[in-house]
């Protein structure tokens, strides 16, 4: 319930998923509504919630061997025998259904006709994502974030935007107090585990999806160097994309490397945060930084319990800046008017973790830091943005583990993380 406490007690039997509300939308005006994201993040769960407040609208599963032959060999003859409104789950399985399903919802143009879900990108198959254009509507849904833990609605981002950081006084402050946060993560089956109960669920997860999923959109002639990546890829999480480096350090040809992380970021373990650009600030690199989508994943990958975290600085930083990162994501991601996601980095050393952008031109700057204190050096990439852009710098905000909200001159402060779960 809101403001209850879930971080040691796992999630509760039912978390009210704040993307409902942005399906529900879509489907009343779009043929083909998509939810894509990982496996075992609540796709299934969600589609349930609203097909059960949708008399009619069945829900079928391609993970179901017979369906999913049938609707493999005869993609046309299945699409026809459904009655619609229905929910197909897992999609990605038989992907020639989206042409069927194109025909069907060409001739019969109603909206909310078909509401699917997938655990890998289909964008990235431009003929099937074609094949859709026009007619659909993606969403991505991601594991919990703390906001719906907590049930509260994402009012961070809004409120930097308008200037109106949250204020506290006296937030949990220090690694320790934040450590079992970052390791339980946010997907739903982890955080019901105890501790040491999620290791065999994240070691099962990824041989999941890295040996079935991956065998199912790709053809890669060494799974394991895709493994080796996904760890080089956690050793380094919120690192900007070097693919030489990543060559030589793991002996696989760049042209490899590059192919693996798109197939890592297909199958929604990776997220690319592209570099911002812009001509009122020179020397811009232009690499993308790596992020792990999900800190438990995360600690996991990197051997991390809650100990290691509050004694260990730099595993610590590491979690923390994927964490804020990715909350911020999930956040944007049911933003009615969702902002554009960037870094900044210049060749001068200036640095900024996360930038938001919107139509309008505004722009929201972010940084993380594990630290329960901060300074005048922790802004320097934010205040560079700040004279550089003028007006159109909304905010910058350094979210660290100290418990007060500390202004650090115009349009500038240090906030709490627990500004990502509280109603702002």
């Amino acid at each position: 319930m809101p403001g209850s406490d879930p971080s040691s007690t796992g999630a509760p039997a039912l978390v009210a998923r704040h993307l409902r509300a942005n399906v529900q939308t879509a489907l009343a005006d779009t043929r083909v509504v998509v939810v894509l994201g990982a496996r075992q993040v609540g796709k299934s769960t969600l589609v349930a919630q609203i097909a059960k407040g949708e008399p009619g609208r069945l829900v079928i599963t391609l993970d179901d061997d017979a369906r999913r032959r049938g609707a493999n060999e005869d993609p046309t003859g299945f699409v026809a025998d459904l009655q619609t409104p229905v929910a197909i789950d897992e999609v990605q399985r038989a992907p020639a259904l989206l042409l069927a399903i194109k025909q069907s919802v060409d001739e019969d143009q109603r909206p909310g006709r078909y509401l699917l879900t997938g655990s890998a990108n289909i964008l990235t198959a431009p003929r099937i994502a074609d094949a859709l254009t026009g007619r659909a509507e993606y969403l991505r849904l991601w594991p919990f974030s703390q906001a719906e833990l907590w049930g509260v609605p994402p009012g961070l981002i809004a409120a930097l935007f308008a200037g109106r950081p949250p204020h506290f006084l006296d937030a949990a402050s220090g690694r320790r107090a934040h450590a079992q946060m970052l390791v339980a993560g946010g997907f739903p089956e982890a955080r019901r585990r105890s501790p040491d109960r999620r290791v065999p669920f994240y070691a099962s997860y990824l041989g999941t999806v890295l040996d079935r999923d991956l065998a199912s959109i790709a053809r890669v002639h060494d799974r394991a160097n895709v493994r080796r990546l996904l760890g080089a890829v956690a050793a380094a999480t919120g690192s900007t994309l070097n693919l030489n480096d990543l060559s030589r350090d793991l002996g696989i040809a760049a042209n490899t490397v590059r192919a693996h992380v798109d197939l890592l970021e297909t199958l929604f373990l990776v997220y690319r945060l592209p570099a911002w650009h812009s001509n009122l600030l020179s020397r811009l690199g232009k690499a993308p930084k790596l992020h792990i989508v999900d800190s438990g994943l995360l600690a996991y990958l990197l051997s991390a319990n809650a100990e290691r975290v509050w004694s260990d600085p730099q595993i610590a930083g590491a979690l923390i800046e994927t964490f804020v990162v990715m909350e911020i994501v999930r956040q944007a991601s049911v933003d009615p008017d969702p902002p554009q996601t960037f870094h900044f980095r210049d060749r001068d050393g200036h640095e900024v973790d996360m930038i938001l952008e919107r139509r309008d031109g505004s722009v929201v700057g972010i940084e993380a830091k594990a630290a329960a204190t901060a300074g005048r050096a922790d802004f320097q990439g934010l205040r560079l943005m700040r004279e550089r852009l003028g007006e159109r710098f909304a905010f910058g905000a350094l979210l660290y583990t100290g418990p007060a909200t500390v202004p650090f001159g115009d349009r500038l402060a240090a906030i709490p993380l627990q500004a990502l779960w509280t109603d702002a």
